[in-house]
């Protein structure tokens, strides 16, 4: 079917699947922590300031040059203006629906909500074999943001991710059930922690 013939909500899921974006969840909120709103804003703002406005400018440039359909110049400049305003759009939406959410505020609390940087153990490790590590399994770190910001080599998980979704209104020393490709893990909250508030 033409994409001339599609309804607009069907191009914009287009969008977030063809940029490899996660998908927010059926009537989920979009939370995301102030630096991480600010990432999306700023990045937002050069592509429509900057960015866009260079590809233009090429565009232009190689389209008065004469031939388009054998015009590097001109080819990979429309490919790029659609990228950019592909990412525009998504951008232009997911702030609208961002909820702020600040996690300084739970400093000092034991029990994990968004934004809590949690240390856990697993405590069924498997093939471990006789004693070693007494049927304790990895420690891990992890913190929990928002779909747009995390970054899993940062160590960082989205809040609709199945270990932050086990983890989320638990407290340090609760033991918890979580479930993987590779059946149930069950898991220890050893420690909870936010950031700082601001100094003022």
């Amino acid at each position: 079917m033409s994409k001339a013939f599609t309804k607009e909500s069907e191009t914009d899921d287009d969008d977030d699947d063809e940029m490899g974006l996660p998908a927010l969840p059926p009537g989920g909120k979009n939370y995301i922590t102030p630096s991480g709103y600010a990432r999306l804003k700023a990045e937002l703002l050069d592509l429509i300031d900057n960015e866009r406005p260079k590809i233009v400018e090429i565009v232009h440039w190689a389209a008065s040059n004469g031939d388009r359909s054998e015009n590097g110049d001109y080819i990979y400049g429309k490919k790029r203006l659609r990228e950019i305003d592909r990412r525009i759009r998504f951008l232009t939406k997911r702030l609208e629906i961002a909820e702020i959410s600040e996690p300084s505020l739970h400093h000092g609390s034991e029990q994990v909500f968004f934004g809590a940087t949690v240390v856990y153990q697993t405590l069924n490790a498997k093939g471990g074999g006789g004693d070693a590590g007494a049927g304790t399994g990895q420690e891990r770190t992890i913190t929990i943001l928002g779909i747009d910001e995390a970054d899993t080599t940062q160590r960082q998980v989205s809040w609709v991710s199945p270990i932050a979704r086990t983890l989320l209104k638990a407290h340090e020393g609760d033991c918890l059930k979580l479930v993987t490709p590779n059946g149930v893990d069950e898991i220890e909250v050893l420690r909870v922690t936010y950031p700082a508030p601001a100094s003022a």
